[in-house]
């Protein structure tokens, strides 16, 4: 836990310690950083704070995705902008929860993104093993899209959605799987971040931007918003001019 505020260091650790997780914590961005450099395999997980002496948050992502794609990383912020969200999840972060924020909400966070590093770590050993994929491996086919779990891609009209992090392909798998239904944020949030509705909402929003921005590289627009309600998948016109 990369985190200056004592106080808030100190109330997790009795949180990480009735979960029975050993945990350490650094107070300063230089000096998370020198901590991530000694052992960047030894970590299952990371909460960062944007706030830091030494070394910003934004620095510290950054600085860390270089040496390391893919330790999972929960960015802690009392910033409320979606400008500094969508830039937090472009340098690397996984998730990110806003403060003041219920450690409640942030353990069962950190579990479902353990969850998921599991299983996306199964998935591209799987991929790495297993033969060239064939049209009979796309788990969806459209005239103009398709997309293959087991490789992790994606196309449109041919050209494939550029780097997608693990939550932006499961989060456009799990709308494209269902074209033109609607999901609302809440439904999205337990089907693709694997925990409960807790009134964020806005972590789906950041996600969906980032997901449109990349969709945006290869051709027109697969991802609608549905006033008021969510969003959906729509590739019916995706082969107009």
């Amino acid at each position: 836990m990369i985190e200056d505020n004592t106080s808030v260091s100190e109330m997790m650790g009795m949180f990480f310690q009735k979960e029975k997780w050993q945990a350490e914590f650094a107070y300063d961005g230089n000096e998370a950083v020198d901590k991530f450099k000694t052992d960047p395999e030894g970590w299952d997980m990371i909460t960062l704070d944007l706030n830091l002496p030494g070394k910003d948050g934004m620095q510290v992502a950054k600085e860390i995705r270089a040496i390391s794609k893919t330790v999972p990383i929960i960015m802690l912020t009392a910033r409320d902008s979606e400008s500094d969200q969508v830039l937090g999840l472009d340098l690397g972060a996984d998730d990110y929860v806003t403060k003041p924020f219920s450690p409640i909400t942030l353990i069962a966070r950190i579990k479902a993104i353990h969850r998921r590093a599991d299983i996306n770590a199964s998935v591209n050993e799987a991929a790495q093993n297993a033969p060239t994929i064939d049209q009979g491996e796309f788990d969806v086919m459209t005239d103009h899209f398709k997309l293959s779990s087991n490789t992790r891609e994606a196309f449109l009209n041919g050209k494939e959605v550029p780097g997608l992090t693990p939550k932006e392909f499961d989060l456009l798998k799990t709308l494209a799987k269902k074209p033109r239904q609607v999901f609302s944020r809440e439904q999205l949030l337990e089907l693709v971040w694997d925990y409960e509705y807790y009134g964020d909402e806005r972590t789906v929003d950041a996600h969906i931007k980032k997901l449109r921005q990349k969709i945006e590289k290869v051709g027109p627009q697969i991802i609608q918003t549905v006033w008021g309600v969510g969003y959906k998948f729509d590739d019916s016109e995706a082969g107009l001019e």
